[in-house]
């Protein structure tokens, strides 16, 4: 099993455990919020039943104990006719329940005290109609002309917070998790890249005493043997310089490379007639395309990509198969676009994005760096993009490279 597909597995055991637990959180609160929501159920009923109790009962000494048990709840009710006309009420906002009519009352030559808001009232009503079945409290032996009175409730402060509760929580909890996520992630990351940025800058100083000895030691073949045009020498010399030229990539590597203005046509032509020549004559190349297009390149990164997209291809070709380059430009939208196509075994379209992800990789000795590094230099140091364009199953892969033009 790859890094990638590890680091997968990992993150989808810790959202099933996240979720696990987020389940657990909501249960159990949903187990409270109907057991406090059915005590809050049985108030309301005593409380009704007190004020129907109040209505038929003369015994004072029992009335007063009633009236203590009805005014510790906590529910907030009230109480209307049958009509729908206001009887009472409990529990309600008392800057809010009641308006004060005695201004008015002056004006008109009358005198009166508070009166309740039939607005406010109103709201509540349909708040309460909204959320519970009325009680209903029959009163036929009663002083009152009426038959039943309706007893309208709704959840205390104290529910209506707890069903909430859980949402916040989660919601809070999540939001700490991003952060802490993305904080972790980004100071390791950063670390991540000091190492490599340390060690690419080390093998390039490394490897430039050896690749100087070199250089050296094939002018001096030429010299010894007057084999100035010998052709394995002049190989022999391309690949010191392409090693030279590695070289030069890593020390690159965490500084920001210079873009220079070049013709992507020959950019591109230069490293395939170079990296032809180094794999099986059963692999064959084509280039076609705009040969004018211009685009800031960085030569040594830009070979990079050409070098990690065709070693690519050429392990996704089992055999005998041809590697396809295309160059053409869009005058309206000023960019390039370079596919790079072969024929090979092809990638699942589910793999499209995961493929450019550091550690993924379907050979057994590959690191899984190739793609992303790809991404990297083409996104990060030469603000282009590229994607998988198009893939089917065995029968090939074509990657493009979108950049922008310099001759537009």
């Amino acid at each position: 099993m790859n890094p990638y597909e590890h680091k997968r597995q990992w993150n989808y055991l810790l959202l099933v455990f996240a979720a696990i637990i987020a389940s657990g959180s909501l249960f159990y609160t949903s187990y409270l919020v109907k057991n406090i929501a059915k005590s809050e159920h049985t108030r309301a009923e005593i409380w009704a039943k007190s004020m129907q109790q109040q209505l038929s009962s003369d015994d004072n000494d029992f009335l007063n104990y009633v009236f203590a048990v009805r005014d510790s709840l906590s529910v907030p009710a009230i109480i209307t006719d049958e009509k729908g006309d206001f009887i009472s009420s409990k529990g309600l906002d008392s800057t809010k329940t009641f308006i004060d009519t005695r201004e008015k009352g002056k004006v008109q030559g009358k005198l009166s005290g508070p009166q309740y808001d039939p607005q406010y009232f109103k709201d509540e009503l349909e708040s309460m109609k909204s959320q519970h079945a009325p009680i209903k409290l029959d009163i036929s032996q009663s002083m009152f002309g009426n038959n039943y009175w309706l007893v309208y409730y709704k959840d205390s402060m104290l529910l209506t917070q707890l069903k909430i509760f859980p949402y916040v929580q989660l919601l809070l909890i999540a939001v700490f998790l991003l952060v802490a996520y993305t904080g972790f992630n980004s100071s390791r990351k950063s670390e991540q890249n000091q190492v490599w940025v340390g060690l690419a800058k080390e093998t390039a100083h490394q490897l430039g005493t050896p690749i100087s000895s070199l250089m050296a030691w094939i002018e001096l073949l030429k010299d010894k043997f007057n084999a100035e045009n010998d052709p394995l020498l002049l190989e022999m010399d391309n690949d010191v310089k392409r090693l030279e030229i590695v070289a030069d990539r890593f020390s690159k590597i965490g500084s920001k490379p210079v873009l220079e203005t070049h013709s992507v046509y020959a950019v591109v032509k230069d490293y395939v007639d170079y990296f032809k020549v180094r794999v099986s004559n059963k692999i064959s190349f084509e280039l076609t395309g705009d040969t004018q297009l211009k685009a800031g390149l960085n030569i040594p990164l830009f070979d990079w990509v050409l070098e990690n997209l065709l070693k690519n291809a050429v392990n996704a070709i089992e055999g005998t198969g041809q590697i396809k380059v295309f160059i053409r430009g869009s005058v309206s939208k000023k960019l390039i676009y370079i596919d790079v196509s072969d024929t090979g075994k092809g990638i699942p379209r589910s793999k499209f994005l995961t493929v450019f992800r550091p550690g993924y990789t379907t050979r057994k000795r590959g690191w899984g760096l190739g793609l992303s590094l790809t991404k990297r230099m083409i996104e990060n140091y030469h603000n282009g993009q590229i994607f998988v364009k198009d893939s089917e199953l065995v029968k090939g892969t074509t990657f493009r490279i979108v950049l922008k033009r310099m001759d537009a």
